[in-house]
């Protein structure tokens, strides 16, 4: 199985995630660091949400046929 890794930052602050509990937003997107325009349900992100929102550099493996497989939180 051949999966690709894309590697992006996000800031997003916790008034800001907040929209995605009340059901107005439901995908994140985002520029990745290699250039590409990425999208995805922001549920794939929520382990993440502290106080202060989300914060960090993630990587994200997707399968060949571009389906979610994982995330984790880079630094």
């Amino acid at each position: 199985m051949t999966m690709q890794q894309i590697r992006f930052s996000l800031d997003i602050s916790s008034d800001q995630f907040l929209a995605v509990y009340k059901g107005h937003a439901k995908k994140i997107s985002t520029i990745a660091m290699d250039g590409r325009r990425i999208e995805f349900a922001a549920e794939k992100i929520r382990q993440f949400l502290t106080h202060d929102g989300i914060r960090g550099v993630f990587e994200m493996k997707i399968s060949q046929e571009n389906r979610f497989l994982s995330i984790k939180r880079l630094r």
